[in-house]
């Protein structure tokens, strides 16, 4: 086995189209191994007697968090598996490393300790955000504190002890949309968080905008198949040290089977998320023409995320679904539908979810793979439970789109320049 890191983004000769690279990134050493796919390592601990050279790496790693040449020594200090999910994802992202782990959550709770490590305890967030990363932002378990604002209140907001600006885009559930570069513009010297579970690279790249730190749970459309549960960090590499040492310290190393899967979902991202997403975008159509539907939202990146309220009860259409998947979750090849209110954003303290625009009529679905036409059938069945107002008869073909959240104009000008 060849324990050096697999090639970085930088050390890429030449551009290479985002589907090229989801296949190959990661993978460039194989043929030079002899292999076809990547191999998994599932060691935990990694033999060597020289003592005192360990000795000298591990307090390299302490020092630097660098990734080590040779053998990782022990498991929660790197695996040569998830290395190369981390170096595909970095590649992916256009950013200059990753960092990945066992959850989205841990991946979160890392970026939190290495700021507040800093003494950069507060943290500015934009609502909605995913119920849990909402929790332990809101609940102070890391000894953060949180200021909730909108992308108009972000300047004002930051203080000397501001250690991160985050927001989701497009947010979970409402599939509202930030300018992210007018964002970026406006933290400053802020590391700007952009947690790109839904729209993944296929459809925005946050760094490339200004982002400095961008956030994935992997077990999302990263996996693809609803089989894994990860979550990564693609950032510069300073930010990646700091990480490592983080992972090191706490644990919440990803295992390398998830790694593997990782790798291997990355390859067929792109066709995932594009398919997906003609489908999501006919079915948002139909939705905003039923007259059972109050209103659609369906982001202007695209994707394949959709989310509708309806005029009866919500909690009808999950129970009358038959082919699609009533759970949590989203990104696997079949279509998921779930009732925020009631599960994904039930941690929220029902005001504040009201006021992200999380009412109890709204259904999140996450669209899969299967044929628009059973899909649709499917809806239709279920929604049948739900009441026909008589003036929902008279609306408009055309779905809602939620509008793309505002920052100050003189800011969106600034970047735009």
């Amino acid at each position: 086995m060849d324990y050096a890191a697999p090639a970085t983004p930088a050390a890429t000769p030449t551009a290479r189209a985002l589907a090229t690279e989801a296949v190959h990134a990661g993978r460039e050493d194989l043929v030079a191994l002899g292999l076809h796919a990547a191999p998994i390592d599932l060691s935990t601990t990694y033999p060597s007697h020289d003592v005192a050279a360990e000795a000298a790496r591990i307090d390299t790693f302490a020092a630097t968090g660098a990734r080590l040449d040779g053998p990782p020594v022990y498991a929660r200090l790197d695996n040569p598996t998830t290395a190369r999910f981390e170096t595909a994802l970095a590649r992916l992202e256009g950013a200059a490393d990753a960092v990945a782990f066992a959850s989205g959550m841990a991946a979160l709770t890392a970026v939190l300790l290495v700021r507040a490590s800093m003494g950069l305890r507060h943290v500015v967030a934009v609502r909605p955000l995913y119920g849990c990363s909402d929790h332990l932002l809101d609940g102070g378990l890391l000894g953060t504190e949180v200021t909730w604002t909108d992308p108009a209140g972000v300047a004002d907001a930051i203080r000397p002890d501001t250690g991160l600006v985050m927001v989701e885009t497009p947010a979970n559930p409402t599939l509202a949309e930030t300018d992210i570069r007018a964002l970026a513009h406006v933290c400053g010297s802020v590391p700007l968080l952009v947690d790109n579970t839904f729209a993944t690279p296929v459809l925005q790249r946050p760094v490339e905008q200004g982002a400095r730190v961008v956030l994935h749970s992997a077990t999302k459309y990263l996996g693809g198949h609803g089989d894994v549960m990860g979550g990564v960090v693609a950032c510069d590499e300073e930010f990646a040290a700091a990480l490592r040492q983080v992972r090191f310290a706490t644990g919440g190393v990803l295992h390398p089977m998830a790694g593997y899967l990782l790798l291997r979902g990355l390859a067929t991202l792109p066709v995932r998320i594009r398919a997906a997403s003609v489908t999501a975008a006919d079915l948002a159509r139909r939705l905003a023409a039923d007259p059972r539907v109050a209103r659609v939202h369906y982001p202007a990146v695209g994707g394949a995320m959709v989310s509708f309220e309806v005029y009866g009860e919500a909690r009808d259409v999950v129970a009358g679904v038959r082919l699609i998947t009533p759970a949590v979750s989203l990104g696997s090849v079949d279509t998921l539908i779930q009732h925020p209110a009631s599960i994904s954003h039930r941690i929220v303290a029902e005001g504040d979810r009201r006021a992200a625009g999380v009412s109890d009529r709204l259904l999140r679905m996450s669209v899969g793979l299967e044929d628009v036409e059973d899909l649709w059938g499917d809806l239709c069945e279920a929604l049948s439970a739900t009441p026909v107002p008589v003036a929902a008869h008279a609306r408009s073909t055309t779905p809602a789109r939620p509008a793309r959240a505002a920052v100050p104009a003189a800011a969106a000008g600034e970047a735009a320049g």
